[in-house]
C-alpha cells in the first residue's frame, strides 16, 4: 500500500528519492520521508501530507550523500503525522528503516521491548521493528545484516522493507513478505523500489523478489538469501514498460490520460490475440491449461473493487459463450469461509497490480487445494503473474491513478477473448466466432467515437456536480457497468453512490428517488431494453433525474430524460466496454469542478497490499 524507494550508488540520492515517491504517490500519499547516509552521518527528513510537503522541509540545501531510502505512506497504525512517518530509526540514529505491510505481533515485540527500556516515539508498527532489530544486533553483537534476517524470523505478518546504516555506508538492505518490492540493476548502483515507477528512469533491469527473501546490496554487487539464509541465483527481467508511459503526457491527471488511452490499450490487448484472417483467438498464457480450462466444471473468479466488477461480466460472457458453470467472489471473502474446491475447478483471479493482498491469498488458497489457478494481471513480474498456474496479462500499459478505468476495459476484453476461445469449436459455428471477432476487433474505434462526447459529458458535470446521491442501474451486461459506474464517482468525488440491476431498484431504492437524485440508467437496445425503459418510465413517473445511456439513432428515451447519451451500437456482450466510458468521463468531471483531488483521492491507495 505505501510506497518505498531506495538507492545505492555513485548519484546524490536526494533528488533521485523524492522523484521516485512522487512516481510511487499513488500507493499512498499520508506523509513521506527519506534516511540519507552521508560522511557526517544519518539524515532523516519526514513530513506530514504529500511529497511536496516533504520538498518543501528538506528546503534548498540538498542533503549529500549517494545512499538513501524514501517512503511515501498509507496510513495503518497510527494517523497521519510527522512522528508516525517513515523513516523510522532506532534510538542511537545508527540506522533508519522503512516498512509496507502490517507486523500483526507488533503489541507483543513492543511490550516486550518495553520491558527492556526501549521508548517508543510513534504509534506505529513498524517502529517495533526497528527496535526489534536493534536488540536483536545488540543482544547477539552479530552484524546488522543477520541482525535484520533474525528479527524478521520473529515477525507475524507482512513486510516489503529497505534499511541502512550510518555505520555502513555501502550497505542497502531490503527484504519482502507479502509486499512487492524490485531491485534494479544498474552499473555500479543498484535501485529498489515497491514497483517499477521510481526505477524506470534509471534501469530496464530487475529482478522480483519473492516471499521469503532478503537482499543486501553494495556498490560492488549484490546478493539475495532466503530468510533462512540460503543464497539464491535471480533471474534478471527486463521492463516493459517505458518512462513516457508512467509520465502525464500533457494531460491534467493521470485519470483523464489513462480514460483517453484506452482505444489504444485495447488495440494493445487483442494484438497477436485477434487473428482475423483465420477467425481464431490466440491466448499463449493459456496453451498449455486450455483442454483443462474447457473441461472444468466450475470456474470461480476472484478480485477485489473494479476487477470483481469485471469478473461479473466474465461470469455473464463465459456461461453465455462457453457454458461453463461460473461464481464470482470477494477475494477478501474467499479464504475466510472454507471455500468448497473440487479437482476440476478453475480459480482465475484478477488484479491490475498482480499484487492485491486479499487476491493474492486467493491464489494460495486455490494452490494449496490443488486446483488449477490463473491470473489476469497488467504487470508484468507482478507476485500473482508469478504464482499461479497460467495466465493473461492485459498489456494495457502503466496505470497510475487511483480510480482504475483502462484497466477495467482490457480485463473485460480478455474476459471476452476467453470465453470466445473456450467456446471455439465447441458452442459456437465458425461463422458465429467470425462475426463476434469482427465486432470485438471494432471495439476500439467505437471507443474513440464515444471519448469524442467529453465536452458534452463536462457540460452534463456541471449541472451534476452539487447531488448529493447517484444511482446507476443496468441489466444483463450492464449491471456490472452500474455497479462500476457508481464505484468511479465515489472514489473520486465522495458522492455517494449505489448501483444495482434495474428491477432492483423497487426492492428498496425507489424510495430515495425524487427530482434531486440523479438516476443513471445503461439502456442499449438489446435482449433488456424494454425491461429497462419500464424502469425508466418508473423514475420518471416519480419525478426522477434520469440520465440515459443508449444506441445512436435511439430517440424513444428523449421526452423521458434529462439528458441522453448516445453511443455506437455493439453486439450485447461488448457493450459494457462503450457504456462505461462516459461513466469514467463523467465521474472524472465532477470530480474536478467539485476540487477534488483525482489522481490520489483521500484515504484511498492505487494498490492494496495489505489486508
Amino acid at each position: 500500500m505505501c510506497g518505498i524507494v531506495g538507492y545505492i550508488g555513485t548519484q546524490s540520492v536526494e533528488a533521485l528519492l523524492t522523484t521516485g515517491l512522487h512516481r510511487l504517490e499513488y500507493r499512498g500519499y499520508d506523509s513521506a520521508g527519506v534516511a540519507i547516509v552521508s560522511e557526517n552521518g544519518l539524515h532523516i527528513q519526514k513530513k506530514e501530507g504529500k511529497v511536496d510537503a516533504l520538498e518543501s522541509a528538506l528546503g534548498s540545501s540538498a542533503l549529500d550523500g549517494t545512499l538513501g531510502i524514501g517512503h511515501t505512506r498509507w496510513a495503518t497504525h497510527g494517523p497521519p503525522s510527522d512522528a508516525n512517518a517513515h523513516p523510522h530509526a532506532n534510538a542511537t540514529s545508527d540506522f533508519a528503516l522503512v516498512h509496507n505491510g502490517i507486523i500483526e505481533n507488533y503489541g507483543a515485540i513492543r511490550d516486550r521491548l518495553k520491558q527492556k527500556g526501549y521508548t517508543f516515539q510513534s504509534q506505529t508498527d513498524t517502529e517495533a521493528l526497528v527496535h526489534l532489530i536493534d536488540d536483536v544486533r545488540k543482544e547477539t553483537g552479530l552484524p546488522l545484516e543477520e541482525a535484520v534476517r533474525q528479527a524478521l524470523t520473529q515477525v507475524v505478518g507482512t513486510y516489503g522493507i529497505a534499511l541502512v546504516s550510518a555505520d555502513d555506508p555501502d550497505l542497502l538492505i531490503a527484504a519482502r513478505k507479502g509486499s512487492p518490492l524490485i531491485l534494479g540493476i544498474g552499473d555500479g548502483e543498484y535501485f529498489i523500489g515497491s514497483d517499477a515507477a521510481p526505477l524506470i528512469e534509471h534501469t530496464r533491469q530487475v529482478v522480483y523478489l519473492n516471499d521469503g527473501e532478503m537482499a543486501v546490496l553494495r556498490r560492488a554487487g549484490y546478493e539475495v538469501k532466503t530468510i533462512d539464509n540460503v543464497t539464491l541465483e535471480k533471474e534478471v527481467h527486463e521492463l516493459e514498460w517505458s518512462l513516457g508511459e508512467i509520465e502525464k503526457g500533457g494531460y491534467e491527471h493521470f485519470m483523464l490520460k489513462e480514460i483517453m488511452e484506452q482505444p489504444t490499450a485495447l488495440e494493445d490487448c487483442m494484438r497477436g490475440r485477434v487473428d482475423l484472417d483465420d477467425n481464431t483467438i490466440v491466448l499463449g498464457g493459456l496453451h498449455d491449461v486450455m483442454d483443462q480450462l474447457r473441461s472444468a466444471e466450475r470456474i470461480i473468479i476472484c478480485a477485489c473493487g473494479t476487477s470483481w466488477h469485471s469478473g461479473l461480466v466474465g461470469e455473464y460472457l463465459i456461461e453465455h459463450f462457453a457454458r461453463i458453470p461460473v461464481e464470482v467472489e470477494y477475494a477478501s471473502e474467499f479464504r475466510y469461509r472454507k471455500p468448497i474446491l473440487n479437482e476440476n475447478d478453475v480459480v482465475l483471479v484478477i488484479s491490475q497490480s498482480g499484487e492485491t493482498a486479499d487476491t493474492l491469498a486467493a491464489v494460495r488458497e486455490a494452490k494449496q487445494a490443488g486446483v488449477l489457478c490463473l491470473g489476469i494481471c497488467n504487470v508484468v513480474g507482478s507476485t500473482i503473474a508469478r504464482e499461479t498456474d497460467a495466465g493473461v496479462y492485459l498489456h494495457a500499459g502503466p496505470e497510475i491513478g487511483v480510480a482504475s478505468t483502462k484497466a477495467f476495459t482490457a480485463q473485460v476484453l480478455v474476459l471476452a477473448m476467453i470465453a470466445l476461445k473456450l467456446a471455439e469449436g465447441r458452442t459456437l459455428s465458425r461463422a458465429e466466432l467470425a462475426h463476434s471477432l469482427q465486432a470485438l476487433a471494432a471495439v476500439p474505434d467505437k471507443v474513440r467515437q464515444v471519448l469524442n462526447m467529453n465536452d458534452e459529458l463536462r457540460e452534463m458535470a456541471n449541472v451534476y456536480r452539487y447531488a448529493s446521491n447517484f444511482l446507476y442501474l443496468g441489466r444483463g451486461y450492464n449491471f456490472p457497468v452500474a455497479l462500476e459506474g457508481a464505484l468511479k464517482l465515489k472514489e473520486i468525488s465522495y458522492i455517494h453512490a449505489e448501483g444495482y440491476p434495474a428491477a432492483e431498484m423497487k426492492h428498496g431504492p425507489i424510495a430515495l428517488i425524487d427530482r434531486f437524485m440523479p438516476v443513471v440508467f445503461m439502456a442499449m437496445k438489446d435482449s433488456t431494453y424494454d425491461k429497462v425503459v419500464s424502469n425508466i418510465e418508473e423514475v420518471a413517473a416519480r419525478e426522477g433525474c434520469v440520465i440515459a445511456i443508449t444506441d445512436e439513432g435511439n430517440g424513444e428515451l428523449d421526452e423521458l430524460c434529462e439528458y441522453v447519451l448516445r453511443i455506437p451500437e455493439t453486439e450485447e456482450f461488448l457493450a459494457p466496454l462503450l457504456t462505461v466510458v462516459p461513466l469514467q468521463l463523467l465521474s472524472y468531471h465532477i470530480a474536478v469542478m467539485r476540487g477534488c483531488d483525482v489522481d490520489q483521492p483521500r484515504n484511498l491507495a492505487k494498490s492494496v497490499t495489505v489486508e
